[in-house]
């Protein structure tokens, strides 16, 4: 899959140098992925599928420094942030998501998830834990009221200032428990699985990180 992408003034500025560069990706559940403000990778794996998770790679054409913009969603089947509402399985899903950046010329890593990558939480929920223990779960009220965050209409343009955003929260992988896919990949030392401070109660997630800069 090879996307050609144009570069902005701002880039073009800092003489910037067109690379193909291969992403790798894994997250739980839902990812979309954007370079200087294009999309270069969807997950092809529809969030409503029970335990999507998979790890997806793309080599694309882009102008360094580029800035690299990612949607992440953990499945939640309403605003409660619940899933499987009513069985016996009914609980809070949890999330996690790993990414690495390579010259596909040469092979080299030039980037990758961690703490230096910026994370907006955009919608957080349950607000308290006890939700997963109602038998009538309601998105809204009491323990499963939920925050949401506007989405800025170009947030994954390169010139959108991140620069109030948190920085991502590493997790270990016996605190995220990655599956189906992850172990495809051969993931450089230096990526880590990140997400928001809340495994379980992040569930939408707003990434910006800036590759070859």
């Amino acid at each position: 899959m090879r996307f050609i992408l144009a570069a902005t003034a701002a880039l073009v500025a800092t003489s910037a140098l067109a690379e193909d560069i291969t992403t790798e990706i894994w997250v739980d559940n839902w990812f979309k992925v954007y370079a200087n403000g294009e999309v270069v990778l969807e997950d092809p794996v529809s969030i409503t599928t029970e335990r999507s998770f998979n790890a997806e790679s793309a080599t694309f054409s882009v102008d360094l420094p580029a800035v690299i913009a990612i949607e992440a969603k953990d499945f939640k089947e309403n605003d409660t942030g619940l899933e499987y509402i009513g069985s016996r399985r009914q609980q809070m899903g949890d999330g996690g998501m790993i990414a690495q950046f390579t010259n596909a010329a040469t092979g080299e890593v030039i980037a990758v998830t961690d703490a230096d990558t910026k994370c907006l939480v955009v919608h957080y929920a349950p607000v308290d834990v006890s939700c997963a223990d109602e038998s009538n779960p309601v998105s809204g009220e009491g323990a499963c009221d939920f925050v949401t965050t506007d989405i800025p209409a170009d947030w994954t343009d390169p010139g959108f200032d991140d620069s109030g955003w948190p920085a991502a929260t590493e997790h270990t992988a016996a605190d995220v428990d990655p599956k189906f896919g992850y172990d495809e990949i051969s993931w450089d030392s230096a990526a880590e699985l990140i997400w928001g401070e809340s495994l379980k109660q992040d569930n939408t997630l707003l990434c910006r990180m800036t590759i070859g800069g």
